[in-house]
């Protein structure tokens, strides 16, 4: 009986782990990539020049292609609280549901709402109320990021609430909400998505430049994901030591697992590289600076870091915590030095070379590696709990046969693996469908550019002005 209840929670957490993993791909995009929307717009409202306008059209079906996915793979993984996971919102669905419910409210519905205008209503209304309602789905997407975020974090650092016949109540929705991470949590979020949608669209712009699109869209495109993404990331390093410190104080067998530390130890070293072996419980091949660690914690070289056989009602497991922590870190240095190095070219030569504009397109879903990375060296790293000090991943799990799950997991991941495929290979075919429009200009001796100036200065244009 033990083994079947292991398995169906072995198998429950593959399949909820392969779901979000799929979703969150899509909202690091979106939730940026509508605030790059916005600026595009707010440019072209300002200079009039026809090709921030190109610029946003081509950006802007990106972004409906990665809202809809976000959104079906949203709402699958939600029907898993119910299907996989039971025990969770019988014990703590007085807090979950109307925070998911807060989201579907006060942010979905503004999205869903105005969608419609910033895709389709260009040349249908006024340009002031397509410049609004693009502001307003980019506040919606903000907020949607906000309410999950905070949702999650309670998860990890519950507070405002109280126990009832093993029932969570809220006391202080303030307390829930604004939990002892969520501030963190939320900022690291949003920068994350910040420097995914910088370099998708740096990225899918040296790409259309490769393949022969000679306008100036996608030089101005990649141009603005190159400098955010060079402005964002040392943000983000700072920010993320601050997160760092706020999971130590809160969660220290978490960062004892991302560091590899087992004994309480002062002067701990910051290890670049291990192999941690759970069954001897110690690091084989350490390779590491003496010290960094807990100065980096602690602000002290001899700073002390509690070890992971201290804490006697489990830790996380080690190694994906140890490995996708480095992930995450490492991609983040290699951001830094790839975006300064491309800004520091646009600023002295007023160009990307060839082999930068290649190394950009390496880099076009980094973004989207070092944020599941990050995932779960969190979601991981709260194991053995769903909710940390209230409710055990083990007794949340369904009771269903494994076999069941097993069949509905190959599903997903066979559905997702397609779906993911087609949108990768619809990405790069809008990209080379660019280029083909440039084409033909070229051979039938037109202008886009001009021709769209000329529209829309005759729609702007009085009644008076027209005659």
């Amino acid at each position: 009986m033990e083994s079947q209840l292991a398995d169906v929670l072995m198998l429950s957490r593959i399949q909820f782990a392969a779901n979000i993993s799929f979703h969150i791909l899509f909202p690091t995009i979106t939730i940026a990539l509508a605030w790059f929307l916005v600026y595009f717009r707010v440019r072209h409202e300002i200079s009039g020049h026809p090709v921030w306008m190109r610029i946003y059209r081509f950006w802007v079906k990106v972004f409906a292609l990665s809202f809809a996915l976000g959104v079906v793979s949203g709402i699958t993984m939600s029907f898993q609280f119910g299907t996989n996971w039971p025990g969770f919102m019988e014990t703590v669905g007085n807090i979950a549901g109307p925070l998911l419910g807060y989201e579907v409210l006060t942010a979905f519905f503004m999205e869903a709402t105005f969608l419609g205008i910033m895709l389709f209503g260009s040349q249908r209304v006024p340009s002031w109320l397509h410049t609004l309602s693009t502001v307003l789905v980019a506040i919606g997407t903000s907020l949607s990021a906000f309410w999950i975020i905070a949702l999650n974090s309670w998860m990890h650092t519950p507070d405002g609430f109280e126990m009832i016949d093993g029932v969570a109540h809220a006391v202080s929705w303030w307390d829930v909400i604004f939990n002892a991470s969520m501030p963190y949590r939320l900022t690291h979020m949003m920068i994350a998505s910040g420097l995914t949608a910088s370099f998708l669209v740096a990225g899918l712009s040296a790409y259309r430049l490769l393949k022969g699109d000679t306008k100036l869209a996608p030089r101005k495109a990649m141009s603005a994901g190159v400098v955010v993404a060079a402005l964002l990331i040392p943000v983000q390093i700072f920010v993320g030591d601050l997160h760092g410190l706020n999971t130590f104080e809160h969660q220290p067998q978490k960062i004892a697992a991302m560091e590899g530390v087992w004994e309480t130890e002062r002067g701990a070293p910051l290890l670049l590289f291990a192999w941690p072996d759970e069954e001897t419980r110690s690091n084989a091949f350490e390779l590491g600076v003496p010290g960094l660690a807990s100065f980096i914690l602690t602000h002290d070289m001899n700073g002390e870091i509690p070890g992971l056989n201290e804490f006697e009602e489990g830790h996380p497991p080690v190694k994906p915590l140890f490995f996708g922590f480095r992930i995450m870190v490492g991609l983040g240095l290699l951001m830094l030095a790839v975006s300064w190095l491309s800004t520091w070219f646009l600023w002295r030569r007023g160009e990307v070379p060839v082999w930068m504009q290649r190394t950009l397109v390496g880099m076009t879903f980094s973004g989207w590696v070092a944020t599941l990375a990050g995932w779960y060296v969190t979601e991981i790293g709260r194991q053995p709990w769903l909710v940390s000090g209230v409710l055990r991943t083990s007794e949340a799990v369904t009771t269903v046969p494994g076999a069941h799950v097993g069949v509905s997991l190959t599903l997903y991941l066979v559905l997702y693996a397609v779906l993911l495929f087609a949108y990768l290979q619809t990405l790069f075919y809008m990209a080379r469908k660019s280029v083909d429009v440039e084409e033909f200009e070229r051979e039938a001796h037109v202008d886009l550019d001009e021709l769209e100036a000329r529209a829309s200065a005759e729609r702007d244009a009085t009644p008076e002005e027209a005659r």
